[in-house]
């Protein structure tokens, strides 16, 4: 409604209906139920591909790297595809990559930021959240 005061129904309660009051007996407040809009899904993680990889660089102990053609047949992806949602992950500061070289070839080894492995738990845990809502 746009202001207007609203009739009161025969049989109805002189409260019913005003906005902020809770309309349970005794005026007892409704429980909270979590909703998709109250609970933070973070999009850059959200995506079925970035999700992926978020999940196994989790894995991979603190202080260590995972090479790039290892992460890459891990989950089956092609260079390019793995190449774009990396770059995401990385530009958002939950991904670092260390290029070097193994003799004459270039080498690139991926590890969760602290920031991202704080960011990967956070979609866990909200994600639970929702789920259990």
């Amino acid at each position: 409604m746009t202001g207007e005061a609203r009739a009161q129904r025969p049989g109805e309660p002189e409260d019913a209906g005003r906005a902020g009051e809770s309309a349970e007996p005794g005026g007892a407040e409704a429980p909270a139920v979590a909703t998709a809009s109250a609970v933070d899904i973070d999009p850059v993680i959200h995506a079925q591909a970035r999700l992926r990889i978020m999940a196994t660089l989790a894995a991979v102990p603190v202080g260590d790297e995972l090479h790039f053609p290892r992460l890459r047949e891990l989950l089956d992806m092609t260079a390019g595809n793995l190449s774009t949602h990396l770059s995401k992950l990385e530009g958002a500061g939950y991904v670092q990559q260390n290029k070097t070289y193994a003799g004459r070839s270039p080498a690139t080894y991926l590890a969760l930021t602290p920031e991202g492995r704080v960011a990967f738990e956070r979609y866990v845990h909200n994600l639970r959240a929702l789920l259990d809502a």
